[in-house]
């Protein structure tokens, strides 16, 4: 067990960090106030260490939670705890509800209650719960219900407190809580579980976990148990921080780890910490079940995927907007003062490496355009972020600047409606915050830095580099930061060792201000950093580089060339050179003006020249390279053994062939030498006169003299041209920058609208399905109804029809376009383009029955076509066979007059009334006897007859009795009364309903008959 197995995250000491505080760190690291606080906290033993399972859930999740526990063992050693979206403001049955699924004791859990393993604890409502050093604690809600988030409070102190021994468990629900508490139980080596959500009840929240790619297990409710116990029977065995290497875990089998990441994705993990690599090795090992890295390596070498899970894995990165609000307002506070200070129209520029999914870049967006409300409006200042990260998913996730509603416990509900949209989907950045942020992928280790930057924000990530490359990074950022930049840190994150190059301005949230001290340059000319660098060779070796001198041979093209050119122009010993003095070809004997260099062998002139020479070789050379003219050195002394031998230098550039173009070529010449120059010291010495040894030295004095003055002036020259190469270097490096960051930005934009577009053609493929979808429906109901329908515009030319047409007029599907008035019709009817007219004129609607040329009738309706917005595009013509009505109309006359005068012939006394008591006919038997006009009877009601003497109350409840219910029948009812045309008369009358095929039809016939 080592010192960091005995401690607990500085959280549960009450100590305020971020993800990522605790972090291990290497042996060699100074050791932080976090750390000795960690330290010094008791030990609580051995007794906790068994695993805490989280379960987390909302609707639909207590189906989930009763296969869970109906399947988990009751002496699994782990502790459980359930936390799920209840009632605030009901009681809780959840514990007593899953009492009957496991024979483990459920309990709600209670302000102070120590987990058990082997124990069920349950949220109880209306309360956050978190876990600290083993024991629950319950705080009452800050947020309102609709934005709680009671599972991922849990799943962070679950993380802290248990780390590697945590295992989180995401079931049915809706919304994404979770999401973000599985992250950090995963940055802590713990253990992820989500229900497959095809088995949910409701998907939201395991589609949001699974979104996240940092589960390790995807399953039913009733199979996770099974997992997580062959999980917990296999646990991975952590190295001791004093052996970070074993047999088992040998530093080759690492290296390999790191090579096939290398060639999977581009990038090296070399210089990441060795304890933080193993450990995330470990979960992907221990999630496969496997105990040896050999054999992980060759898992690795047959799976590429599980290559790209390792590399996910490696950079999980948990972030939040706002993580440490207390540090950001810090940061406002040293950014006003710096924003101030800008120039009118300048650009603050930013920096954030290790963006993630661009939480904390979004969170320096909407910190800086707050800075700007307290800065002057009239000085105009621009916002340009670089957030930038190796990993190509997050970035893309990044850049849709789509969160999930979850965020709303991080940002304020006054940022939320300043710089985020509401849509179904979550929130969305406004693109007043997307357009300041430019997002890349980009490698901290190898890529280039951005330059003159205000601000560089590095927080969380360099915990997880090794020292040795914060060592190397530190002056990198120096040298990207503009004077008085700005370098924001993580908490647990410092400059040791690089005090001078920075100016702390808060100690607590690592905030500071870049000095003047030049860094090293050393440091920052062993940028990119990589652990195998590879040695540049000594010479290009391509066909297309210059040549190396030790492939020359005396056989060749290159040599013939070289020799005819010789031949035709010099024959002195002369040699042929590139622009970097090396050796091309050589003619002649050389030997008195060259020799070999010591050291390494090599073909280079300046080394080879004998003292004498090298200067005005040098100072020759390079005026023939940069003027492309002969140069000509005269009367150079050459000391020999023999005395001094003046010589000739003359260097020519050649650009007789292609092939020579670039070389030049150096003529040694002997030029006549005076006896007492030749001689040199021993002919002062056989004239020691003083005179004219003082001439002597007099004339190598001005020789030397002239040298120098030659040299101050080249050297001069040269500083001039470095100075101005330089200066169009870099601004050739500031256009070239300046152009990348545009190209980025439109690159950024591009992708923006790119994706705004493909947003809009996907709504514009839905709208055509559903109009495609409206047409076929459309289609299919005026098929379905067979009404002959004609559809015409405001010319009465045919716009579309329906088939059952062709009944009335002749159309055929090429007719479409053409005006109805050119068609015949079939229709007993003139003034049907009249009837047309006025629909279109007056925007009335015309009906009518109008009979075919072959006895088929057809209701006719033309009405106005009205679009949506209630223009009136032309008219619809509709046929609706009423034949059969007709036919059955005419039936019904005739049935109608056979009855009548069936009743009107009977010989008895008749009467038949309709449902109103109106009379429908009598018998001529009916009229006789009351002295009535059978014809002007019918149609009056029957209290109207002989002046109301039919108006008896027993008759007249038996009537209405017998029309209220069909079928009802009624005899002998009696009555007296005086009837106009026959007196005072006792009538005895009965009645019976007309029935057809035994179904009443309405009317009701009276019998009569007199009583004498």
């Amino acid at each position: 067990m080592t010192p960091k197995d005995l401690v607990q995250p500085a959280a549960e000491a009450g100590i305020t960090i971020t993800p990522g505080e605790d972090m291990p760190r290497d042996a060699d690291e100074p050791a932080t106030p976090t750390m000795l606080r960690e330290a010094a906290r008791p030990e609580d033993g051995g007794a906790d260490k068994f695993r805490l399972v989280g379960l987390g859930g909302s609707a639909g999740s207590l189906a989930a939670f009763e296969q869970f526990f109906m399947a988990m063992p009751p002496d699994s050693g782990m502790a459980f705890v359930v936390v799920t979206h209840l009632s605030p403001n009901q009681e809780s049955a959840l514990a007593s509800v899953l009492g009957q699924f496991t024979r483990m004791p459920v309990l709600e859990a209670e302000d102070g209650l120590r987990v058990r393993p082997n124990h069920v604890y349950v949220i109880p409502p209306n309360r956050d719960m978190s876990i600290l050093h083993g024991t629950l604690l319950l705080f009452a809600p800050t947020q309102p219900p609709g934005r709680r988030l009671p599972i991922d409070f849990f799943f962070q102190s679950l993380a802290k407190d248990a780390r590697e021994r945590a295992v989180c468990v995401v079931c049915s629900g809706l919304g994404s809580d979770g999401t973000l508490g599985l992250k950090m139980v995963m940055e802590n080596f713990g253990m992820v579980m989500v229900q497959d959500p095809a088995t949910a009840e409701f998907d939201a929240m395991p589609r949001s976990a699974l979104a996240t790619e940092f589960v390790d297990y995807v399953l039913p409710a009733e199979q996770l148990p099974a997992k997580l116990l062959e999980y917990v029977r296999n646990p991975a065995s952590r190295p001791g921080r004093e052996e970070p290497e074993s047999s088992s875990k040998p530093a080759h089998a690492l290296q390999k780890i790191f090579l096939l990441i290398r060639a999977r994705t581009g990038h090296d993990f070399s210089f990441y910490k060795r304890n933080t690599v193993f450990r995330r090795i470990e979960r992907r090992m221990n999630s496969h079940q496997i105990r040896e890295f050999t054999h992980y390596v060759r898992y690795l070498q047959e799976t590429p995927d599980e290559v790209e899970a390792l590399f996910k894995e490696l950079l999980i990165g948990v972030t939040k907007f706002f993580r440490d609000r207390e540090a950001f307002e810090n940061l406002k506070g040293r950014l006003l003062p710096l924003l101030r200070q800008k120039p009118a129209d300048s650009t603050v520029r930013v920096w954030a490496p290790g963006c993630s999914t661009g939480e904390e870049a979004y969170s320096l967006a909407m910190t800086l355009l707050e800075c700007l409300d307290g800065v002057d409006r009239s000085k105009y200042l621009k916002i340009q972020i670089f957030a930038t990260d190796i990993n190509p998913d997050g970035i893309d996730f990044a850049r849709s600047g789509l969160f999930t509603e979850n965020i709303v416990a991080d940002v304020s509900p006054e940022r939320l409606r300043r710089f985020f949209t509401k849509s179904e989907e979550g929130y969305r950045i406004k693109k007043e915050v997307r357009d300041v942020v430019v997002f890349a992928v980009h490698d901290l280790n190898k890529d280039a830095p951005f330059t003159k930057l205000d601000l560089l924000v590095c927080r969380n990530l360099l915990i997880y580099l090794s020292a040795e490359l914060q060592r190397n990074l530190i002056p990198i950022f120096h040298y990207a930061l503009s004077p008085n930049g700005l370098l924001f840190l993580g908490p647990s994150e410092n400059l040791t060792g690089f005090q001078d190059l920075f100016q702390t301005l808060d100690v607590k949230w690592k905030i500071s201000r870049r000095t003047d001290t030049p860094a090293s340059v050393s440091r920052l000319a062993a940028f990119p950093f990589t652990l195998a660098r590879q040695q540049a060779p000594s010479a290009p070796t391509s066909a297309s580089g210059p040549m190396n001198p030790h492939s020359v041979r005396k056989e060749g093209p290159f040599a013939s060339l070289v020799q005819r050119v010789l031949l035709r122009q010099y024959t002195p010993p002369a040699v042929v050179i590139n622009g970097k003095g090396e050796i091309m070809y050589v003619n002649g004997r050389t030997g008195r003006y060259l020799e070999p260099a010591p050291g390494l062998g090599g073909m280079n002139l300046f080394d080879m020249a004998r003292e004498e020479l090298n200067y005005e070789l040098s100072a020759a050379v390079h005026k023939a390279s940069t003027t492309r003219e002969p140069v000509t050195a005269d009367h150079v002394k050459l000391r020999l053994d023999t005395g001094v031998q003046l010589v000739r230098l003359t260097v020519k550039p050649l650009e007789e062939s292609e092939q020579l173009a670039g070389l030049l070529l150096v003529v040694f010449e002997e030029q006549p030498t005076p006896r007492k120059v030749r001689l040199g010291k021993a002919a002062l010495a056989a004239d020691p006169g003083p005179d004219a040894q003082f001439q002597a030295l007099e004339k190598e004095l001005q020789y030397t003299k002239h040298r120098l003055q030659t040299t101050i002036e080249e050297m001069e020259s040269s500083v001039e041209e470095l100075k101005s190469t330089n200066e169009e270097l870099q601004s050739a490096n500031e256009e070239l920058q300046s152009t990348n960051e545009e190209a980025m930005t439109n690159k950024e934009e591009m992708q923006s609208l790119n994706e705004e577009l493909m947003t809009l053609n996907m709504q514009y493929l839905s709208k055509t399905e559903e109009l495609s979808q409206a047409a076929n429906d459309m289609k299919n109901l005026l098929d379905a109804t067979e009404i002959a329908t004609i559809f015409l515009d405001n010319d009465m030319v045919i716009k579309r029809f329906t088939p059952p047409v062709h009944r009335i007029i002749s159309l055929l599907p090429a007719d479409v376009g053409r005006p109805i008035t050119h068609f015949a019709h079939t229709l007993r009817h003139e003034s049907l383009e009249k009837d047309l007219q006025l629909v279109l004129d007056r925007l009335v609607t015309v009906e009518a029955n109008i009979q075919t040329t072959r006895g088929e009738w057809y209701a006719m309706r033309i009405l106005p076509y009205r679009t949506l917005d209630n223009y009136i595009g032309g008219a619809v013509i509709t046929f609706t066979d009423i034949t059969g009505l007709k036919n059955l109309e005419t039936r019904l006359q005739e049935s109608t007059r056979f009855a009548e005068s069936i009743v009107e012939t009977m010989r008895e006394p008749l009467l038949v009334l309709d449902s109103q008591q109106r009379v429908l006919a009598v018998s001529q038997a009916f009229a006789t006897l009351f002295g009535l006009n059978a014809a002007e009877v019918k149609g009056q009601p029957l209290r109207e007859l002989d002046g109301g003497a039919w108006q008896q109350a027993g008759l007249r409840q038996r009537l209405d009795a017998a029309l209220a219910e069909p079928g009802q029948a009624f005899d002998d009812v009696e009555f007296t009364a005086d009837f106009p045309g026959a007196g005072r008369r006792t009538l005895r009358i009965y009645g019976r309903a007309l029935t057809s095929h035994g179904t009443p039809m309405g009317p009701l016939l009276l019998g009569v008959e007199v009583v004498e």
